[in-house]
């Protein structure tokens, strides 16, 4: 089980420049509590939560964009939350992460509670479908990983909301289910001017990523 981690903190450090990490907030104590709460619960992830794979995915994309205003529709028990948080630990940034579940919610803040990162999430219990038109920009990332029915609606109404080089990103796209909303999605972002769609579901479960493009 220990010789696992320290692989995944191979990947993580391999998928960060030094210049990116070197630009980052240094706080060894977290890390250390952050990486020994991961190892502990590494194979207790269930109830819809990502697997590791896909964190070190996202926790890399905040870390190479500097991300600082993120945004997750569907925190399930914090697995992705956890990731997400950890890596705007280290850019000076916070999550607003959205669960509709309030079991699931409360397993969620303990998690994040015992990992020593309360500070960086504002979990909100509730709808997201209520909950994300209220949002206010800036948003410069957002992992959506709840209803597949819903995705391009969370998508149109965060799109203008999101900065120039942000991006969404959002989980298990290749998936056999749902394909009709999933294949809606796909069409109305990979046919967005202003962003720039990539699937990556061979490094992860299947992540689309729309990165907004910057005005010249």
């Amino acid at each position: 089980m220990r010789l696992n981690f320290l692989l995944l903190s191979c990947l993580i450090l391999a998928g960060c420049s030094n210049t990116t990490r070197q630009n980052n907030q240094d706080n060894p104590e977290l890390d250390q509590k952050v990486e020994k709460f991961l190892e502990k619960h590494q194979y207790r992830w269930h109830e819809q939560n990502i697997p590791t794979k896909d964190g070190v995915f996202l926790y890399n994309i905040i870390l190479e964009n500097k991300y600082q205003h993120a945004v997750e529709i569907g925190t399930s028990t914090g697995h992705s939350a956890i990731w997400i948080a950890w890596a705007l630990s280290k850019t000076g940034g916070k999550l607003i992460t959205i669960e509709i579940n309030e079991t699931r919610y409360q397993k969620a803040l303990a998690n994040f509670e015992e990992a020593g990162l309360t500070e960086f999430i504002d979990a909100r219990l509730g709808d997201a479908h209520q909950l994300v038109p209220r949002l206010k920009d800036p948003i410069d990332f957002v992992f959506c990983d709840a209803d597949k029915s819903w995705y391009k609606n969370y998508f149109r109404e965060l799109e203008n909301k999101i900065v120039d080089g942000g991006c969404f990103t959002a989980h298990t796209i290749t998936t056999t289910n749902n394909t009709g909303s999933l294949q809606e999605f796909l069409d109305y972002v990979l046919n967005q001017s202003d962003f720039k769609t990539t699937i990556d579901d061979v490094n992860t479960s299947g992540i689309s990523v729309s990165y907004k493009t910057v005005d010249k």
